[in-house]
């Protein structure tokens, strides 16, 4: 199978992969095959962030199956406009704030398929490490998984020692993360999430990353400032934006230190 790291998307990870966990020291092992929206070469956006054809594996291997990914893109973007309504009341903000087309009228659909495991892993041993401790530098991420526990997520990453609560699978729901572009835009009244992965037995996950258009402005909203509470971060374009996360991650950094930028 094709790689196409350098557009985040096709098989990324081998299972056994080079990031570390520099809390625990462990070396994670989960394996992710991505895919974004279906761009071509030719298209005069193909070269920004995130944009360009995606790698689809032979239609006789699995026939069908990319049909049933971009509808899977569509429907769950549906459901991330739907929270992303639900977050615009809980700021002061029109109900479809977000829904406008510089911002999740042309989002970006980011699909992640994933695979934690070890061959020959014993699952009454200890915990092997899937994902480390990091946020997601989306708006917001929803994840289905299924029915094997591993997602830990950490509310205080301040504390010393960081606390972490398990989330349960639940069958027929999405998880939903709030992600670093949120924080940056909502000023941090609300803060993306820090989770890890760890488990015992092999696990599978999708995770939808819902990223806004290229051609909107990643600002302060206006509900969230005050005088006595300026905004933390200057305004990027979110092309510029996504640029800077793609090249910062691929270094190994985690998402929420991209806020700093």
């Amino acid at each position: 199978m094709k790689l196409m790291v350098e557009r985040n998307r096709g098989y990324k990870l081998p299972l056994k992969n080079q990031f570390i966990d520099q809390e625990t020291n462990q070396q994670a092992h989960g394996e992710a095959f991505c895919m974004v929206d279906e761009l071509p070469d030719a298209d005069k956006d193909a070269e920004k962030p995130l944009r360009g054809p995606n790698v689809w594996p032979p239609a006789d291997a699995l026939p069908e199956w990319k049909e049933t990914i971009l509808k899977y893109q569509e429907e769950v973007l549906n459901v991330g406009r739907a929270v992303a309504r639900i977050i615009a009341v809980a700021l002061d903000l029109n109900v479809d704030y977000f829904d406008r087309q510089e911002f999740l009228g042309n989002a970006l659909p980011y699909l992640s398929l994933n695979h934690y495991g070890v061959e020959g892993a014993d699952p009454l041993k200890e915990y092997i490490l899937g994902t480390p401790a990091h946020s997601d530098p989306s708006f917001i991420t929803l994840l289905a998984t299924d029915q094997v526990p591993g997602l830990q997520i950490c509310k205080n990453i301040h504390a010393k020692p960081r606390m972490w609560e398990n989330v349960s699978p639940l069958k027929g729901a999405f998880i939903v993360n709030i992600g670093d572009m949120l924080e940056r835009m909502s000023n941090c009244i609300f803060r993306s999430t820090m989770h890890r992965v760890l488990f015992r037995q092999d696990r599978y996950t999708i995770a939808f990353f819902v990223y806004p258009s290229h051609d909107g402005v990643i600002e302060c909203i206006p509900s969230c400032k005050s005088e006595e509470n300026p905004p933390k971060y200057p305004p990027i374009k979110g092309e510029e934006l996504l640029g800077i996360i793609f090249q910062e991650v691929a270094a190994g950094r985690t998402a929420r230190d991209i806020n700093k930028a």
